[in-house]
């Protein structure tokens, strides 16, 4: 194939509304999906990932949200889909799905097999890649854990990963600054044009002006325009403009991010509720609703960002 898409910019990874019954709330995931479509400085929107609760989606769902964001955006902006699975040949047939229905490309999440032991045997990882790219053909976005999940890869391993020709970018989510660093030069010393997209929303700003191409963020879903300010700031070399944006995400990062780590992107779907973007903050268990308190939370922080009065 020819040299895959170059991805850059912010790309929020949408939040998946849901009904009273958990079915998906089509009108809600439309409205959502077109205000961040919207946004000054968005380049593109990632589907069925983690914010979009991916694992509770049955493979229809999944090929249901896609299709519907593609719909939506009508080829105004690329979509590229999450594919999330334990196995290779079903992550093969999900990149087919996400490929006939017309995404500019995969994010392909590492298996979780891959925690007992993987980083020891980086040709696991080159061979699902691999295979991914040889039976979907289409470009990828390889998805990179922090180190100390288990499931991230080594700079080394993204760096063979970075060499498969339909590898497009990595979406770093190491969530520690060197590790980041480290991936970033590995990948950058490769010389093929592979888009590191920061996925390191608790030090965004650390992640831009070290060099990232964009970003891949669940938390776009609610600041998309303020993540697309404060890295178009960084890659002008307004450091002071981007302290500015970077105190405003900051109330947001730590409520968001706060212990239990596993509610994220309930919380984000509370904040999107009190701005009044979707109706409701319905998850699909086993995640639970975020309780009272702790949405006073979420509008105590959305208020000291200046997003609501």
């Amino acid at each position: 194939m020819h040299e895959p898409l170059r991805f850059s910019g912010v790309m929020p990874a949408n939040l998946l509304p849901f009904t009273a019954d958990l079915a998906v709330d089509e009108p809600a995931y439309r409205r959502h999906i077109r205000w961040l479509a919207d946004q000054h400085g968005v380049t593109g929107i990632v589907a069925n990932g983690h914010a979009a609760e991916v694992s509770s989606l049955s493979r229809d769902e999944r090929k249901r949200a896609l299709g519907i964001a593609l719909d939506e955006i009508a080829g105004k902006l690329p979509v590229v889909a999450g594919v999330y699975s334990d196995g290779t040949a079903e992550a093969v047939e999900l990149a087919r799905d996400a490929k006939a229905a017309g995404a500019a490309g995969v994010l392909v999440f590492p298996p979780t097999l891959f925690m007992w032991g993987a980083q020891v045997k980086p040709d696991m990882v080159v061979r699902h890649v691999s295979e991914i790219a040889e039976q979907a053909d289409l470009p990828i976005v390889v998805f990179e854990y922090p180190p100390a999940s288990g499931i991230g890869y080594s700079p080394e391993t993204l760096a063979r990963l970075a060499e498969i020709p339909q590898v497009a970018g990595v979406k770093d989510w190491s969530n520690d600054i060197v590790a980041f660093e480290k991936n970033l030069r590995a990948l950058r010393a490769t010389g093929r044009p592979v888009a590191v997209l920061s996925s390191f929303t608790m030090s965004l700003m650390a992640s831009f002006l070290l060099g990232a191409d964009g970003a891949i963020s669940g938390m776009g879903s609610v600041v998309a325009d303020l993540q697309a300010e404060l890295f178009a700031a960084c890659q002008k070399g307004d450091v002071e403009g981007a302290r500015r944006v970077n105190d405003r995400l900051d109330p947001l990062v730590r409520v968001f991010y706060a212990p239990p780590f596993v509610d994220m992107h309930n919380r984000m779907k509370e904040a999107l509720v009190l701005l009044g973007r979707i109706p409701a903050a319905h998850v699909r268990p086993p995640l639970t609703p975020v309780p009272p308190a702790e949405r006073e939370t979420i509008r105590n922080a959305l208020v000291a960002a200046g997003l609501l009065a």
